[in-house]
C-alpha cells in the first residue's frame, strides 16, 4: 500500500534560544516531578517494609516494597500514551500541566495514607495504587519537559538546551533525600534500631510527601505562564495533526521506538542501582548479608555523590552538540559495561566492610563513579529520543521508548538487584548492570547520529492526517 508522502519545510522560522522561563518551566517541573518519585523511593526502602508490609520477614519485607516501587514504572508507558496522545494532539503546555497535578495529588495522598497496622491489608493496596498514579504523571512529564526544550533551541545548541531538564533528576533527587535526611536528624531516627513509637515513624516520614503540594503549585504557576512550542504550534497552523499518534507512532517508526527504548536501557539501570538498590544494600541487615551502614550516614554519602550527577548533565549536553550524541553515548555505555564489572571490588562485605567498620571512602567513591557516568548517559537522552521522531508523534514517539524503557532498566533492576545480592553475591548485581549496558551499545550500534535532525522538517502522511 502506498502513502502520499508530502514534506512541510518550516526551516525559516528563526525560532531561536529557550528563553529564561522557559528553562526555569522545564526544569523546575521535572525537578518537582523527580523529588515526587524519589521521595516514594527512599520511604520504599526504610519506612514502607516497616509500616506495610510489617508482617513480613525482613528481607521479604523489603522486596515487597520493592515490588511496589515498580508498579510505577509499569504505569509510566501508559502515561506517555495518556499524555503523547494529548500532547500531540492539543499541545505540550496543557499536557505537561496535566501530567505535574496528576502526580502531585497521588503525592500528595500518599502522605494521608493509613498504614497495616490501622486498616490492615488495604494500605499496600492503596499505596499502589497512587503508586501507579505517581508512575502515570511521570510518564507524561518527561517528554512533554524535552520536547519544550528541544522545540524552542537554537541550532547546534540542542543537547545543550535539552540537558536543562535533565537538571530536574539530581535536583530532585537532591530535595528528596535531603529532606529525608533533615528529618532523621530532627527525629533523631536510626533505621538500624527503628522503634516503631518513633515519631518519624509515626508522623514525621508523611512531611516531605505532604510538602509536594506547595511545590506543585509553584510548578502550575510557572507552567501556566509558558506557550506553545513554536515547532508544534507551526506544524498544527498547517494542519498537520493526527487523528491517532499512538497508532500511526507503532506502524511508521516502530524501529525508532526499539532503538530509543534500549538506548535508554543502561541509564535507567544504573542510576536505579545508585540510588534505589545501594540503599538497600548499605543499610540493610548484615546477617541478610547487607552491610549495616546507619541510614543517616549513607544518605550523606548519596547526597554528595549526586552532585557528579548535576555536574555532569551540561558536559554531556556539551559533549553531544560537539561531537554528536551517538558517539558520545557509546564511549559512556562502553565504561558504564566496564563499571558493572567492578561491583565485586568494591562492595563485597570482605571488601567494604560492614557497620561501624565500613570503609566510607571506598562507598562514597563508588557513588561517584556511578553517578558522574548517569551525568554523562543521562545528560544526552533529552535531546536523543526526541530527534528520533516527527513533531506530530513527537511526544507519543518520544515518551513511550522513554517509559518503555523503564520497565526493563528500573522496574525490575532494584528488585532483582536485591534477589541477585542476598542469594548470589553483590558481583552478580554488577554483571546484571553490564547486560543491560551492552543491549545500549548494540542499540547504539544500530542507530543513526541524529545531532543535525532538523526539527522543522517533517514529513507527514496525509492518510494520518485529521
Amino acid at each position: 500500500m502506498s502513502y502520499n508522502i508530502s514534506v512541510v519545510d518550516v526551516s525559516d522560522s528563526g525560532v531561536g534560544v529557550p528563553h529564561k522561563r522557559i528553562i526555569i518551566a522545564s526544569m523546575v517541573g521535572t525537578t518537582i516531578e523527580f523529588y515526587d518519585f524519589y521521595i516514594y523511593a527512599t520511604a520504599a526502602v526504610s519506612v514502607f517494609p516497616i509500616l506495610f508490609f510489617s508482617k513480613s520477614d525482613p528481607g521479604a519485607a523489603l522486596l515487597a516494597s520493592m515490588a511496589t516501587f515498580g508498579v510505577a514504572f509499569v504505569a509510566r508507558p501508559v502515561g506517555s500514551i495518556l499524555f503523547g496522545h494529548f500532547g500531540d494532539r492539543i499541545g505540550r503546555k496543557a499536557t505537561l500541566v496535566g501530567s505535574l497535578f496528576t502526580m502531585g495529588i497521588a503525592t500528595f495522598l500518599i502522605g494521608l495514607l493509613p498504614t497495616a497496622f490501622q486498616i490492615g491489608l488495604l494500605a499496600p493496596v492503596l499505596l499502589t495504587i497512587l503508586r501507579f498514579c505517581q508512575g502515570l504523571g511521570l510518564g507524561g512529564e518527561w517528554s512533554g519537559a524535552a520536547l519544550l526544550a528541544t522545540e524552542t533551541a537554537k541550532d547546534g545548541k540542542r543537547a545543550w538546551a535539552a540537558m536543562w531538564p535533565q537538571l530536574g533528576a539530581p535536583f530532585g533527587f537532591i530535595l528528596a533525600n535531603g529532606s529525608f535526611l533533615l528529618l532523621t536528624i530532627f527525629f533523631n531516627y536510626n533505621s538500624a534500631q527503628a522503634q516503631m513509637q518513633s515519631d518519624f515513624l509515626v508522623w514525621g516520614w508523611r512531611i516531605p510527601f505532604l510538602a509536594s503540594f506547595f511545590m506543585v503549585a509553584i510548578g502550575l504557576y510557572v507552567r501556566f505562564k509558558l506557550e506553545e512550542t513554536p515547532v508544534f504550534a507551526r506544524a498544527m497552523a498547517r494542519g498537520e495533526k493526527l487523528k491517532n499518534p499512538l497508532s500511526v507512532v507503532f506502524r511508521n517508526h516502530f524501529k525508532e521506538l526499539v532503538l530509543g527504548t534500549f538506548i535508554m536501557l543502561a541509564t535507567y539501570g544504573v542510576f536505579y542501582l545508585m540510588t534505589t538498590w545501594i540503599l538497600s544494600y548499605a543499610i540493610g541487615k548484615t546477617e541478610l548479608g547487607f552491610l549495616g551502614i546507619g541510614y543517616r550516614s549513607f544518605l550523606v554519602l548519596q547526597l554528595l555523590s549526586v552532585l557528579f550527577f548535576a555536574g555532569m548533565i551540561p558536559i554531556a549536553g556539551w559533549l553531544a552538540d560537539r561531537f554528536g550524541r551517538r558517539s558520545v553515548l557509546l564511549v559512556v555505555t562502553f565504561a558504564i559495561i566496564v563499571f558493572g564489572l567492578s561491583f565485586n571490588s568494591f562492595l563485597s562485605p570482605a571488601v567494604m566492610g560492614t557497620g561501624e567498620g565500613a570503609n566510607m571512602g571506598l562507598m562514597l567513591l563508588f557513588l561517584c563513579i556511578g553517578m558522574a557516568l548517569m551525568g554523562l548517559s543521562f545528560g544526552p537522552m533529552s535531546a536523543i529520543l526526541p530527534e528520533l521522531f516527527p513533531t506530530n508523534v513527537r511526544y507519543t514517539g518520544s515518551g513511550i521508548s522513554y517509559n518503555v524503557s523503564s520497565i526493563l532498566g528500573a522496574a525490575l533492576t532494584p528488585f532483582a538487584a536485591v534477589w541477585l545480592a542476598r542469594n548470589h553475591g553483590v558481583g552478580s548485581v554488577g554483571l546484571y548492570l553490564s547486560v543491560l549496558a551492552v543491549l545500549t551499545f548494540i542499540a547504539l550500534l544500530y542507530s543513526k547520529e541524529t545531532k543535525n535532525t532538523d526539527l522543522f522538517n517533517l514529513k507527514i502522511i496525509n492518510k494520518d492526517l485529521h
